[in-house]
This record gives structure tokens, sequence and C-alpha cells, in this order.
């Protein structure tokens, strides 16, 4: 599937979020006239679709205030408040997966708690690739929870991707080397690492993060050229804090916010542009290999609202 069509999947990944809570924000602020209470029940919905309080309140205010310097009318108000949410997003970042640096592969290393959907988001990046002619080697790092070796071989078997593993309690830094390792010596084009999810308590889990950088970078100064993290959007912001914990921890490149299909409150993607300031580059639309949608901020905007560039296409 080319890009484009990930793309109407993306949008139509978003249908719950359209139909329920931006819906109804559509409708309320194509209003000529908006009073307090009007403004209120914006608030409302911004909150209930998980944008949160520190952007609910900032993007509200700086609509109002557009239109108190009659930069903006009454009746623009949603026009406004889509500027204004493409600018949060902007401020996050520009996404990106450039090549690397130096010579290849690549080095992904994609970090995130256990049930967010990493694993499977690991396979379908792989996929991805192996779309575009990549050769790509997955590392099994994630050494600590029962099955998560054999789930990587599954899914590596599935895209036509090679995996590096060890037992399971293995050191994962050792498992980090030995992938890249072969990547090099098979001329890989790309390598994505899993990593674990959980440990005994969240500062081990951090460390083990840390290590397993240290380790690709003694390898390849530059590596590794990306650090994905992988975000249930279900959680919302109780997935935030924990992805907070991550950026803090480790220098995350980029989100890949999964299974975003799945809820109605995708206003979540501006909450991480506002409080963690590190740009989505793929949203998960689906169960499928394919359903990993490139992440774009005026497509997803309009999506949220009108249905997206699909709908404008047809």
């Amino acid at each position: 599937m080319n890009l484009f069509g990930r793309r109407d999947k993306a949008a139509d990944g978003l249908r719950r979020s359209r139909e329920g809570w931006f819906g109804r924000l559509a409708g309320l602020l194509g209003r000529e006239q908006m009073d307090e209470e009007t403004w209120e029940q914006a608030e409302e919905l911004l909150l209930g679709a998980d944008v949160g309080t520190s952007a609910t309140k900032a993007l509200l205010h700086r609509v109002q205030d557009r239109i108190r310097t009659h930069s903006a009318s009454p009746g623009g108000a949603l026009e406004t408040l889509k500027e204004e949410m493409r600018a949060v997003l902007a401020n996050a970042g520009t996404p990106s997966l450039a090549a690397a640096d130096g010579p290849p592969p690549l080095v992904i290393l994609v970090v995130g708690v256990n049930g967010a959907g990493k694993t499977t988001s690991i396979a379908k990046l792989a996929a991805l690739y192996r779309e575009q002619g990549k050769r790509v080697v997955l590392g099994a790092a994630d050494t600590f929870r029962a099955a998560a070796i054999e789930q990587l071989q599954a899914w590596g078997q599935r895209v036509g991707a090679e995996v590096v593993a060890h037992k399971q309690g293995a050191d994962p830094g050792a498992v980090a080397y030995d992938a890249f390792q072969a990547a090099r010596a098979r001329n890989a084009d790309v390598l994505i690492i899993d990593t674990a999810g959980r440990l005994h308590t969240k500062s081990n889990l951090m460390e083990e993060m840390t290590r397993v950088a240290r380790v690709l970078s003694r390898l390849e100064p530059t590596a590794p050229h990306q650090t994905l993290l992988v975000m249930d959007a279900t959680t919302g912001q109780n997935g935030l804090a924990q992805a907070r914990a991550f950026t803090e921890s480790v220098e995350c490149t980029g989100i890949i916010l999964a299974k975003l299909d799945g809820t109605a409150r995708g206003g979540v993607v501006l909450a991480i542009g506002d409080q963690l300031r590190v740009p989505v580059l793929f949203i998960g639309t689906g169960e499928g290999l394919d359903d990993l949608a490139p992440f774009d901020a005026e497509e997803f905007v309009e999506a949220l609202f009108e249905g997206g560039a699909r709908e404008a296409r047809s």
C-alpha cells in the first residue's frame, strides 16, 4: 500500500474522534454569536477529547484573543481554532525519519511500556520499510517480558525481516550489540531494536534504556539515529504521564501513537505537542501490518473535523 492509501486510513482511524467530541465542537464553534456559556462548552469538549488542561486553556485563550482583536470573526472561530491547533503541533517539531548520517544501517531504538503496542508497531514499521525495498533487521532486546522474543520472531517472519535474539533474561545490551553487528554484516538498511517495557522499578527500566543506547553509540557514534516512543492513544492522560517519564530519561526523537482508531479522544495528539514537545511520526490505525500512517499535522487537524484528505478529494 502506498503512503496516500495509508493517509486515507489515518482519516478513517479518526472517525470516532470526528463523530464524537470534535464533531460537536465544530457545530458549537460555527455559531455567529459566542457567549460565555458557549466557550465553557467548548472547553468541556476539548477536555473530554483528551487535549489536556494546559493546551485547552491556551488554545481557547488565543482564539478568543484573536476574535477580540478582530483578526478573526466569531463565525470563524472554528477555522481559527484549527490554525492554533496546527501551531501547537508545529511547536513540537517536524516529523522526520531521515537516513543515518554515517554508514548504514539506520538504527531505530523503540521504547514504551508493556501493552502500548510497541512490538506490533515495530512490525508495522518494518513492513513499511520492506515495502520500500529496504533490508531490515530486528533486535529482540526486550528480554524480560515472557514471550516478547517469540512475538518479535513471529512478526519478523511475517514481514521478511531477520530477528537477532538471545534467551529470555539475557543482557539487552548484548542483544543490541549482536543485532548491530549482524545488520552491518548483512548490509541491512535499517535496524529496529525492541526494548523492555517494564522492570522491577521505573529507575531500573530507564537505566536499561540508556545503557542500550550507550552500547549502540560505542558501535556507531551517531547511533541510535532515532529513538521512538510508542504510546497507546486509548490511555489518554495516563499514557501521557508514562510517556513523560521516558522523554525525561531518554532523548526521544519521535512518537508512534498506537491504537488511535480505538479511541474517540484523538485530542491526545495535541496534549503530546503541548506537554512533551516531541513530534508524532506515525499513528496506528488498525491491527493490520499496513495500519501505520505517516503523521501530517495539516491533514490530522482537518480529519478531526471534516474527515481529512480523502473526503476532500472525492
